[in-house]
This record gives structure tokens, sequence and C-alpha cells, in this order.
């Protein structure tokens, strides 16, 4: 199984779901700020030109929540059974990927990347991101878990980005957000958490944010 992967939220959320099933993979970067994903050997993979992307055997995946969904039903594990707890982890899963992932994106190009400072998109999806923490801190304040008593593959979804909502968030975190910042942390005890953050090390990326990098990451405000 080959895993192609760059340290950055939506494959960490892959990288903890691999390592919690302890699998053998095969780690292959992509070195997102040098343009690695636009290649047509990786485009034949993931034709969106984005990390993760899964090959396993005869089977390929991308985007983090399919290949969330795609281990977990094939090993049979962090899925719960349950019709309630089935639905509620759908609806979480569902709700991370459409909204929390795609806002929390948005918003870190806004606030750190976007060639020129717009109020208007700052707040816009700095709200918002604010707005589905506190959605997810009710969950939390009355389930131990989003799908219920058990950990699953919807916490490992929201692991992904609020691991790293203080680019987002600043110095406060997910302070504000008291049951969000409790799974985080036990999430963060678990070895295969620890182990995840750890693949960074195997591998020699670019660390500097400059034009090439800019080009890469967002290649439709080039000038054509």
């Amino acid at each position: 199984m080959k895993f192609f992967f760059h340290p950055s939220p939506n494959p960490m959320k892959a990288a903890l779901l691999l390592e919690e099933l302890q699998v053998p993979y095969e780690v292959i970067g992509v070195d997102t700020f040098k343009g690695e994903q636009h290649t047509p050997a990786f485009r034949k993979i993931n034709p969106n030109a984005k990390v993760p992307a899964l090959v396993d055997g005869d089977a390929t995946v991308f985007d983090s929540h399919a290949i969330l969904l795609y281990l977990a039903e094939k090993h049979g594990r962090f899925l719960p059974t349950g019709a309630a707890e089935r639905g509620a982890l759908l609806s979480w899963l569902q709700f991370i990927a459409t909204g929390l992932s795609p806002f929390s994106g948005q918003a870190v190009h806004f606030l750190h990347h976007a060639p020129e400072e717009l109020p208007y998109a700052r707040n816009r999806y700095l709200k918002e991101v604010e707005r589905y923490y506190r959605v997810l801190d009710e969950r939390l304040a009355q389930s131990r878990y989003l799908a219920g008593d058990e950990y699953s593959i919807a916490d490992i979804a929201l692991w992904g980005w609020a691991n790293f909502a203080g680019y987002i968030l600043g110095e406060q975190g997910l302070s504000a957000y008291p049951s969000v910042q409790r799974l985080v942390a036990e999430i963060a005890e678990r070895p295969a958490a620890q182990r995840a953050l750890q693949l960074k090390e195997r591998l020699v990326l670019k660390a500097e944010f400059d034009e090439e990098t800019r080009r890469a990451l967002f290649p439709q405000n080039v000038p054509a």
C-alpha cells in the first residue's frame, strides 16, 4: 500500500488512521511546496492534484475522507455498527468534510497567504471556523466522541484540522472550545497520533513559503 503524503491537515487524518490500524504501508512524500502534486504521474493518481492519496493494489483512493471510509470499511475498525451511532458518524464526518475542513483552508489562505489583505474575506472565514468549532464543542460536551461512546474516523477527521487550530485561531487556540480541546488532547496521547506526527521526519520537504510555493499551491492565481 502506497500513501502519498505531505504533513498538512488533510493528509494527517489519513496518516493517523493508518497508524491506528498498524497496517504496512509505504510513505511517499509529495512536496506540495515545490508543486510535485501537479506532475503528470501524480495526477494519474489524483486528478485533483492534492494530497493525500492511497494506492492499495488495484484500488486508488483520493480525498482524505474517502481514504478514511475506505480503510475503516476494509479493516472493520473505527466504524460504529449501531444505527444511531452510524448515522452520527456519517453526519459528523460530512460536517467536517464539507464545513470545518474547507473553511479552515480558506481561513488559512486569507489570514496568511493572500497577496492582499481582504478584511471581509478574513472575517467571513474566521467567523465560520469559529462557528463550526462551537457546533462541535456543543456535541462533544454531550458525547465523549462525535459518533457516541466509541472513538471513530469522525474524531480522526476532526483531529486533522483541530491539531492545527492555533494557526487560524491564534495563541488562544481551542481554549474557547473546551470539549474539542479535551478530545484533541486525548488523541494527542495516543501512540498512533505520535507516530503520525513523526512521519514528516522520514521526508525531506521544502519549508520556506516563497513565490515558488505560492505558484504551486495557488496556480489559479498565476496569470495565464
